[in-house]
């Protein structure tokens, strides 16, 4: 039996359509009232903390701030990518639907790895109905926002059979080499070659991951 592990934004879900005009808003904001230079964000900026846990991305993003008010940030963009999701704005990849069933009902074992909070998970779980394709969930709230690499350790017990792990990201390619699993990159999501360069392959099509899944099989 081979489990495969997902990452999720970026990889099935197009974040961009949430988390940029939630970013820029919550920007506006925080210069607004003075706590940050007013100025635009291209989206590739935006882009680059999407995979990132919302803690280690506001830690990072404005160390300077009070943790008060990161704290108050890090939550009203949440709310309002909520709200987006929640109003029709957010989608899964074209094609993504198609592909995950066709894993499914191949027998395989479909595993949602990532960086997100519980009400993230749930909502996206409601409005996408996940429960279609995947059989476990996990986020990184529920293990104290370890890293994925972490994560996978403590969840893999619980499985049997060998892993593949699915992403766009630094952490989900990581989460693959530190484990000894191999990996497919996914180069149509919003991270860089580099950050995909150890994967087995990399896919720029969402519809070419189940092929790619086979190829690691053989």
């Amino acid at each position: 039996m081979t489990n495969l592990i997902f990452d999720y934004d970026g990889t099935i879900h197009n974040s961009m359509l949430t988390y940029a005009p939630a970013f820029r808003d919550t920007m506006k904001w925080l210069s607004h009232n003075g706590y940050i230079s007013d100025r635009e964000y291209a989206d590739k900026e935006i882009s680059h903390w999407l995979g990132f846990n919302s803690t280690d991305m506001w830690n990072q993003f404005h160390p300077e701030l009070d943790p008060v008010i990161r704290e108050k940030a890090r939550v009203m963009l949440g709310e309002d990518m909520a709200r987006r999701v929640d109003s029709g704005e957010g989608a899964l990849y074209e094609g993504a639907e198609d592909m995950l069933s066709e894993l499914r009902a191949k027998g395989y074992t479909l595993i949602f790895l990532s960086n997100c909070r519980f009400h993230y998970l749930e909502r996206h779980k409601r409005v996408f109905r996940l429960d279609r394709f995947f059989h476990c969930f996990y986020c990184c709230e529920a293990y104290d926002f370890i890293p994925k690499y972490e994560i996978f350790r403590r969840i893999a017990p619980e499985h049997e059979g060998d892993y593949i792990v699915i992403g766009d990201r630094f952490h989900d390619i990581e989460t693959a080499v530190k484990n000894g699993l191999p990996s497919i990159g996914c180069g149509y999501g919003f991270g860089s070659r580099d950050e995909l360069a150890d994967a087995d392959i990399i896919v720029d099509d969402i519809r070419d991951i189940p092929s790619a899944v086979e190829k690691l099989r053989r």
